[in-house]
């Protein structure tokens, strides 16, 4: 039977992984949506010299927290903070240049495609390059095997079942009007990169960058919600469907059961094939309106 005295450190504790959450949450959200590099809130003329002041604060807060004997053990979150911060920004500023080189542009399938996967780039080495720095190694982030098998089933089941039904899907979501097989079929290998891009670089920047980091302080749940939100906030505003709130009200579910997969399959394969599924009907959407 528990006594007064451990009801009451129970609360306590209670109410410091509430702040911690919150807390977590907050700079999760300062980061993916105030400076999302896609669809940045602050005006253009602030939003730079905050984004560089941003990414200095959590550098500094991390290397502070660090040589801290009483919040040493937080140093690894806050990095991964920074971590998103400093990738996130490189996309935002250096976009496109792949484009350029190869002479596309974003009204073609090519270019859509090869866009996405050079953002994928300029988020996935910094996040491989700097974790590798920290001292941690590649299954801190989940690119390990993990329970192959199960994850390679999970994932190839739900891809080639989502991939079945992406044509009405995307119809129905995102309004694309005539989008037959014979129209669709053309598109394959461009779809195929721009989904398995997109779905690595936002499984990394998210779940596997983060999970691993948050668990010890907010357990499994609180941790997964913890990502969760601000991938879904990511997305705010985006402009290929017209069922908008529905598909914001989609998403969260979706990656909280994304990071339930990534957890339980201990690698991030499963997720990242699950991710690149759903993301078929996104590149339909945006082919089908070139």
């Amino acid at each position: 039977m528990l006594t007064a005295e451990d009801n009451r450190i129970r609360q306590r504790e209670r109410l410091h992984q509430l702040g911690l959450f919150l807390l977590f949450l907050l700079f999760g959200l300062l980061i993916s949506f105030v400076f999302s590099h896609f669809r940045p809130l602050l005006p253009k003329d602030i939003e730079t010299p905050s984004r560089i002041a941003l990414i200095f604060v959590l550098l500094i807060t991390t290397l502070l927290i660090r040589r801290s004997s009483r919040f040493k053990e937080y140093w690894l979150v806050f990095f991964a903070f920074f971590m998103a911060a400093f990738a996130q920004a490189l996309d935002y500023y250096f976009n496109d240049w792949s484009l350029t080189l190869l002479g596309l542009d974003t009204k073609t399938p090519a270019g859509i495609a090869v866009s996405k996967l050079e953002s994928t780039i300029m988020i996935v080495v910094p996040i491989l390059l700097l974790t590798k720095a920290s001292g941690t190694n590649l299954a801190s982030i989940y690119l390990q095997k993990g329970k192959l098998r199960s994850a390679l089933i999970i994932g190839l089941i739900v891809f080639f079942a989502i991939a079945a039904v992406s044509i009405p899907w995307a119809k129905w979501q995102y309004q694309t009007g005539d989008l037959s097989l014979e129209r669709v079929i053309p598109w394959v290998p461009w779809i195929l990169v721009f989904v398995l891009a997109n779905g690595i670089n936002e499984e990394l920047l998210f779940r596997g960058l983060f999970l691993r980091k948050l668990e010890p302080f907010l357990g499994s749940f609180l941790s997964n919600l913890c990502i969760a939100i601000p991938f879904t906030m990511l997305h705010f505003g985006v402009d290929y469907t017209q069922n908008f709130l529905m598909f914001l009200v989609f998403l969260l579910p979706l990656g909280l059961a994304l990071g339930y997969v990534m957890q339980k399959t201990n690698s991030i394969l499963g997720a990242w094939l699950i991710h690149a599924s759903v993301d078929i009907s996104v590149a339909l959407a945006l082919f089908s309106k070139l």
